[in-house]
């Protein structure tokens, strides 16, 4: 892995070159010789810092379905035993990232049984499980074939029934069956036994399951200080706002809560862009995934460990949610808003976004000069009518509450754009959560 202090914006002349020639891929996000010789690509992405531009792959399907999948990062599900890997490009997080086009695949000559274990953010019982291995690497029978699924809620190590057990077709998605068994738990493990012959690799791409989430409760407060590959990352939580700072590149970033996820901008001193983070039900851990501004690769990991619950701060954050918002408005004239949130397919606020919007609301009444333009974002799920229209609403929605919290509507205006103006990849539900949002637009 590159390190942040060798792998700087200096070196995007040379990397854009890689980039270039790692272009056409199957199962991964960068490309290879798709022949039975070929190993799993190393993309030199997955090393780099935000603010570096990760490749794309091109035609990455939609799922089969609208139902979300509850063991997705999307819902907060996060790994917490890792099989062998090949490398961080081929790790087993992108078995649940929700794209068939990246995924998992243990080093060169281990094609022993495996096993992952996925924790789920909320007690589940599973109804139905999906494979994907039409983009495995290579034509040399590399794809998992036996996997017995189980679940567990007693804990990650022990508890565990079985739920289904297949056997899936080499080079081919969306295999789905339904469970044998009903069993409720917060944990499912993946055995992977064998695959279809080849001595070299086993390769899967996306593990995809639905049914029924039995509990719903917040995500516990994660303010503190992480130790991440992008050196220490500080958070500070108030209600749905999160807004932090990492020590890289003078990074900051501005998000909010969204169930069991936080979604945000980042911003440093070569880039910007988006990024995703779910944590451990513990709240000791927390695995993200970070894209340049429009990306639309899989994108990149940003892994930590929690190591004080100290916020901590840094010399470029302003060190809260009023006060980032306030410094990014007067230093681009628009702030980009994650933590407000909407009943499904509503324009009714949650009741949890309220102190998000108070800061707002305090924002405003600190700088009563300023005229602000609220801006409703969706994402491209419905028809693109269905889509502007709700945007308004949203948007409306959000005026009537500064309004009522003591806002001149005279300073306020609205629009919507439904799904016109996306900042992430449509195709998962990690990016269309990512375009379902709220700007402000200093006038």
């Amino acid at each position: 892995m590159f390190s942040t202090q060798t792998f700087s914006l200096r070196h995007s002349a040379t990397f854009a070159l890689l980039v270039v020639a790692l272009l056409f891929v199957s199962c991964t996000r960068n490309s290879t010789s798709n022949s039975s010789n070929s190993a799993p690509s190393n993309n030199p992405t997955a090393a780099a810092s935000p603010g570096s531009t990760p490749s794309e792959t091109p035609g990455d399907a939609k799922p089969s379905t609208d139902e979300l999948s509850l063991v997705s990062l999307s819902a907060g599900a996060i790994i917490v035993k890792k099989p062998s890997e090949y490398n961080e490009t081929w790790s087993s997080i992108w078995l649940i990232d929700e794209k068939p086009g990246s995924g998992w695949a243990t080093p060169e000559g281990v094609t022993t049984e495996q096993s992952i274990v996925i924790a789920l953010p909320e007690l589940t019982q599973l109804k139905k499980v999906v494979f994907d291995t039409a983009s495995n690497d290579g034509d040399d029978g590399r794809g998992a074939r036996d996997i017995v699924v189980e679940m567990s809620n007693t804990g990650a190590n022990d508890g565990y029934q079985k739920i289904a057990e297949v056997s899936l077709q080499d080079k081919a998605d969306n295999q789905t069956f339904p469970v044998a068994a009903d069993v409720p738990g917060r944990w499912v493990r993946l055995t992977i036994k064998n695959n279809h012959g080849s001595p070299k690799y086993i390769e899967l791409c996306d593990f995809r399951a639905t049914g029924t989430q039995l509990t719903h409760t917040a995500l516990p407060n994660i303010s503190g200080t992480y130790t991440t590959n992008f050196n220490d990352l500080h958070l500070k939580q108030e209600g749905t706002s999160v807004t932090g700072c990492y020590e890289t590149n003078q990074g900051v970033l501005v998000g909010g809560t969204n169930g069991r996820a936080l979604n945000f901008t980042w911003k440093q001193s070569n880039g910007k862009g988006t990024a995703t983070m779910v944590f451990t039900p513990d709240g000791k851990q927390m695995i993200g995934v970070w894209w340049n501004e429009g990306e639309t690769s899989s994108g990149s990991l940003w892994n930590g460990t929690k190591k004080t619950d100290a916020v901590g701060s840094c010399a470029n954050w302003s060190g809260g949610a009023q006060e980032q918002i306030t410094k990014d408005l007067e230093e681009s004239g628009r702030a980009r808003v994650y933590g407000i949130n909407f009943d499904s397919d509503s324009d009714k606020i949650k009741s949890e976004s309220n102190p998000t919007l108070d800061k707002i609301a305090g924002m405003l009444k600190a700088k009563p000069d300023w005229q602000m333009t609220i801006e409703g974002h969706t994402d491209s799920t419905a028809t693109a009518a269905h889509n502007q229209d709700l945007s308004e609403r949203r948007a409306a929605a959000v005026k009537t509450y500064l309004q009522t919290a003591g806002v001149d509507p005279s300073r306020l205006k609205t629009i919507g754009y439904g799904a016109t103006k996306p900042v992430a990849s449509n195709d998962t539900e990690l990016g269309r959560a990512q375009n379902r949002r709220v700007e402000l637009t200093k006038q």
